[in-house]
């Protein structure tokens, strides 16, 4: 039997990556992080490709989650997500002028 807190949807983790998804400057994050990976040039893949869904896809898939709403009750989903979330703190912090 499930109490009432394991039912609700978008507790702290799962809306932290919500809030994250919609922020424009990840999204600028992940069009870089994928130009990078993999060798692509701006024409090939510009500012501003990624969006609200394409992040979310990107980060289930990282977090090996089906919804971020596991995030609340994944402890090795969570763990990556904290990892995801302080690697780009880190770029926007060497990266003043996306923010």
């Amino acid at each position: 039997m499930m109490n009432q807190e394991q039912t609700v949807k978008g507790r702290g983790m799962a809306r932290a990556a919500a809030m994250l998804c919609r922020d424009p400057v990840f999204q600028l994050y992940l069009d870089r992080r994928r130009r990078h990976k993999f060798d692509l040039t701006e024409q090939q893949l510009p500012d501003g490709t990624h969006n609200e869904q394409d992040a979310r896809d990107w980060l289930v898939a990282a977090c090996k989650i089906q919804s971020r709403a596991e995030l609340d009750h994944n402890r090795q989903a969570e763990q990556t997500f904290r990892i995801i979330r302080n690697r780009f703190n880190r770029w926007k912090a060497r990266n003043k002028e996306a923010s």
